[in-house]
């Protein structure tokens, strides 16, 4: 043996750390590392092979294979660190009082964290939610990229990544827009004059809703008569759309746009707040 292996060896070998009634040496912690390493990664792959492999096929959506899946990694995962641990040689009976103590912080300090876990696994598997849909949630409102086992990725229409803890969809009201069909009706209001025909009004008004590619064909458009207001008649222009779920301002925009073009060529006149003001003379200031 060469003479520069045995201080190696002898370094390897030397105890590093006493845990209980085990010594573990420099030798026991690389080997711990690389099989760690090693374990992790294969019990990712196995479980992309459950979601994309052996559950792909099935009618399970897609939501729940990572909700399965997930569980089935960390079951393994701690089965797994198990059997390590004793391969390494160190005495189990002595890590009891770790996970004692670990108890006692999930209980306290990871109190949050063991919560939005748990409601991770709720939303995964109940899919209250899912990746795609329109959300409302604490006055955030954006499309779902992404759900995690501790936290859900929310896009906004700014592009802003907002991370929303998974409790938040558990214990907070939860405005799910395409919960069922992304198919949405907004109604956008439309004031005209008194001078005008309400039946002409409501006619130009469904026209104007045709013939926007974003509103939907089936159901049709319609138009109620809302309100008689101090200064104008008050219209109601009720459209449903499925390309403008995540972007409503956009869409009412376009709408208000043909609808100005559309009165002005038709000569319908949109109102403006008007007041007579009458003044008295008195009759005695002469005197």
């Amino acid at each position: 043996m060469p003479e520069f292996i045995a201080p190696i060896l002898n370094f390897l070998k030397k105890p590093m750390i006493s845990f209980g009634g085990s010594s573990i040496t420099t030798m026991v912690l690389v080997y711990l590392t690389i099989i760690s390493i090693l374990f992790v990664y294969i019990t990712a792959k196995i479980k992309n092979l459950i979601i994309y492999r052996l559950l792909s096929r099935s009618s399970v959506d897609l939501g729940v294979r990572i909700a399965v899946a997930s569980i089935i990694r960390y079951i393994i995962l701690v089965i797994g660190f198990i059997v390590i641990l004793q391969t390494a040689g160190i005495n189990l009976s002595s890590v009891t009082v770790l996970f004692g103590a670990l108890g006692v912080g999930i209980g306290f300090g990871l109190q949050n964290i063991t919560n939005n876990f748990v409601s991770g696994l709720i939303i995964l598997i109940e899919r209250p939610i899912k990746v795609g849909d329109r959300i409302e949630v604490g006055g955030i409102a954006g499309d779902v990229v992404n759900i995690s086992m501790r936290a859900t990725t929310i896009i906004t229409n700014d592009n802003i990544s907002i991370i929303v803890p998974n409790s938040e969809f558990v214990s907070s009201t939860v405005i799910n827009w395409s919960h069922t069909d992304r198919s949405v009706r907004f109604n956008f209001d439309i004031g005209v004059s008194y001078r005008e025909d309400p039946e002409k009004v409501k006619e130009l008004l469904v026209k104007v809703a045709d013939e926007n590619d974003g509103v939907l064909k089936n159901p049709k458009a319609d138009v109620l008569f809302k309100e008689f207001r101090e200064s104008a008649m008050v219209f109601t222009l009720r459209v449903w759309t499925r390309a403008y779920t995540d972007r409503p301002g956009v869409l009412k925009s376009q709408l208000y746009y043909e609808i100005h073009a559309m009165f002005r060529r038709n000569g319908v006149e949109i109102p403006y707040p008007q007041r007579d003001v009458h003044i008295k003379e008195d009759s005695r200031a002469g005197k």
